[in-house]
Order: C-alpha cells, then structure tokens, then sequence
C-alpha cells in the first residue's frame, strides 16, 4: 500500500486525521492545492434502492459533513437514475428492477433519515441534493452512444472488478448493469458543467467507477477532475460493519430506533473506539485520544459516549440521552424501561420463537445455543429449557415480556 500523501489543506488533512482517507486520484499535488486555494464543488452519489441509507453509507455521508464543515461545497446525488440500472460492484446476480414510483418513493425516505446531516440552501457552502435521473432521463440512446459511448473501450471495462467478478464465477451480467458504469461517469462530468464540480468521493468498492469519470472528463471537456476513496469499514475482528442478527443497521429511525442504534455503537469492540470516534462523530480529536486509552470499566464509558455522540448526530440529542438513559435503567439497574424497543406476539409460544421474533437471534439454532450458555434471559432470568412455552402467566406487573440477550440487547414482548 502506498503512503499517505502529506497534505497541506485543512479538509484533506482532517479527512486523514479522521481515520477517513484510503486513496486519492493523481496528481494528489494538485488536489491539495485546489483545497487550499478556492471553495471545491465535491460529490457522493447514492442508488434508491432501500426505504432507507444504511451503516455502510454513513462514511460516506460524513464525508460530505466533513467538507461543507471545512468550507465547501458537498452534493447529495440521488442515483434516481443509476437505479433504473443496477450497480453490478459487489453484487453476486442482476439487481432486482424498481418501478419509478418506487425509487421515488425510496428516495424521499432516505433523504428525510439523513438531510440533518447537512445544511442546505443557497448559500456559497451549502449543500446541493441532486437527482441523476434529471439528465439520464432525458438521454437520447444514439446521441448519447455516439457523445458518450465512443471514450470507453469494452476491453478496459472487462477488466473492472465489479464486471470481472461476475464473469469469472459465470454468472450473468446484463447490459443494463454493463452501462451503470458509463452512466456514472456521465454523472461526474454532468456535475462538472453545471456544477463546477471537480471532486468525486466513495468507498474504495467504487473506485473503477470514480476513474472512469475522470478519464470522460479529461476525455470530453480537456478538464483534470479528481477522485478521493474512503476504506471499506470492519471490526477489528474483521465482520463487515453494520451487519446484526437482526439485519441491517438502518439510518432511518422507522427503521431503526433511536434505542438500538445507540446499542449498536454501545456493543462496539474495545480496540475500535477510537476510531469509531474519528469517523462518526464530530468530538474534538484531543478528547477522542484520550477516551481510546482507557482500559476494563472505563472503556465502557468511552462506549456510552460513543453511542449517545453517534446517535445525537443522527437523530438528535434529546434522542440520545433518552436512549442512553433506557439502556441505563434496563441492564444496570435492571428495570424494565420503557424506552425498549417492542414487539407484539401472540401467546403461548415457544421461547426459541420468541427469541427471533425479538431479533436478538437469526434462528432458533441460535437461540439453542444462546441457551446453553446461559445467555438467554426471560424477565431477568436466565432460561434453562428450549422447550419453554411462554403464556400469559409469565407476563410482568406491567403486562409485558422482557427478554434479554446477554446483558446488553433488551426487548419488550406485548402480547396480541
């Protein structure tokens, strides 16, 4: 891996400094330089293809803080035109095709969970969001082939991972998802003439795309573009970031409550606090280095803030505070708090079932072997027997179920 380059201007500096920095586009001289000289029009794009962003998206979304926080100018794209397509990185088969109203429709509810995160308007720094379907759309086929189509050459496109990938395992790649990556590096360019936009960020999974955008650019309108990729985030035990037993960690709080996403980052590994820290929230670094050298019981604490610092800039402090305070009051004084997320189940049922239904386990293999450790907990006592059938009788003074999955994951039953 080369090293990383010394940089001069504030953001890109930061950008290092926050864990964030992976590669960028040569010559990494000149970037630096346009930071430091002049306001910089840079953009993220995201496909609609899910009610709400993710995780996974959320590096990239502070990427964008990040620069409007140093004085620039970011673009939220909205791949209302890209997903029509389907974007073959990393994905195994043909993406399942959505109807217009449905991308619409996604693309509404994802910008409502994250638009916070920005400030927009019409200010010299203030974000843009942009949809690609405005100009895609309105693409006419042989024109564009012949404007467009000619700078890519099919040899060099066969060689892009996310194409070669699908070829080498012989599954299919449909034609549709062969000219995403034309269509995106039309994006990039698009930007650019209306935009003055000069910068394109992305996870490092996306990096063939980036460079084919600069190439049109240089290509079609003679003008150096660049291309700046964050790594792909793991867990210091090597999990991919943002998967659980209970599925994706949504942005959205329909999606997700406040509540489990505070969980979520209060179960994060020791050795990943601090950079946690760097990346997901805006704490002063100084702060930051001292809470990743704190060790046992401490640590914990740096955890908590973590937790309520990620979920105060997500869904707002008043949120935070009350998830912390519920997570607080369930597995350290023992309550049952009602702040926990819930769920609604018919009774009797077997406790295996109830234990998925909860999403504290992916099966009922797991919840057998949650079990057998002692890990299961029905109304703060550990269950014994996976042949348990939970009624009525078991219900608290209050009329709930409270299941627990260790000490940490809590989940109220309401029966139906």
């Amino acid at each position: 891996m080369t090293a990383t380059p010394q940089f001069q201007s504030e953001f890109l500096r930061t950008f290092v400094a926050r864990g964030a920095f992976n590669s960028c586009s040569e010559p990494s001289g000149e970037l630096d330089a346009m930071f430091q000289r002049e306001r910089v029009t840079a953009y993220i794009g995201f496909d609609c293809t899910a009610k709400s962003m993710h995780i996974g998206n959320l590096v990239q979304l502070m990427t964008l803080r990040r620069l409007q926080q140093a004085g620039h100018k970011p673009i939220l794209l909205m791949g209302g035109g890209t997903t029509k397509l389907g974007d073959p990185s990393g994905k195994d088969e043909v993406r399942k095709i959505l109807g217009s109203e449905q991308i619409a429709e996604n693309k509404a509810s994802m910008v409502s969970g994250v638009r916070h995160l920005l400030k927009f308007g019409d200010g010299a720094s203030d974000a843009l969001m942009v949809d690609n379907a405005d100009w895609l759309d309105r693409l006419e086929y042989i024109p564009f082939l012949r404007d467009v189509g000619r700078h890519f050459s099919v040899n060099r496109m066969l060689t892009m991972e996310s194409v070669k990938i699908r070829l080498d395992r012989e599954q299919p790649l449909s034609f549709l998802e062969f000219n995403y990556m034309v269509c995106q590096a039309y994006d990039f360019v698009e930007l650019y003439k209306r935009f003055g936009c000069r910068l394109q960020s992305c996870g490092s999974d996306q990096w063939g795309n980036v460079v084919s955008g600069i190439d049109l650019g240089r290509r079609m309108e003679s003008i150096q573009l660049f291309g700046l990729s964050t790594p792909l985030i793991t867990t210091a035990s090597g999990a991919k970031m943002g998967k659980t037993a209970a599925g994706a960690v949504w942005l959205n709080q329909d999606m997700l409550s406040a509540y489990d996403y505070w969980q979520f980052w209060r179960n994060t590994e020791d050795s990943d606090v601090g950079r946690f820290l760097r990346l997901f929230t805006d704490m002063n670094l100084d702060e930051i280095a001292r809470l990743e050298t704190l060790q046992g019981a401490e640590l914990n604490e740096a955890k908590k803030v973590l937790a309520t610092q990620a979920t105060a800039l997500l869904h707002g402090r008043d949120a935070a505070e009350k998830a912390a305070a519920t997570a607080r009051q369930a597995f350290e004084q023992g309550g049952m708090a009602e702040g926990l997320p819930t769920i609604s189940a018919k009774l009797p049922e077997g406790i295996l079932n109830l234990a998925v239904a909860a999403g504290l386990v992916a099966s009922n293999s797991e919840a057998r072997k949650l079990i057998e450790n002692n890990g299961l907990k029905l109304n703060d006592v550990a269950v014994s027997n996976p042949k348990l059938t939970v009624d009525l009788t078991s219900l608290t003074s209050e009329g709930v179920l409270k299941l627990s999955s260790g000490k940490k994951k809590h989940v109220l039953v309401k029966p139906l």
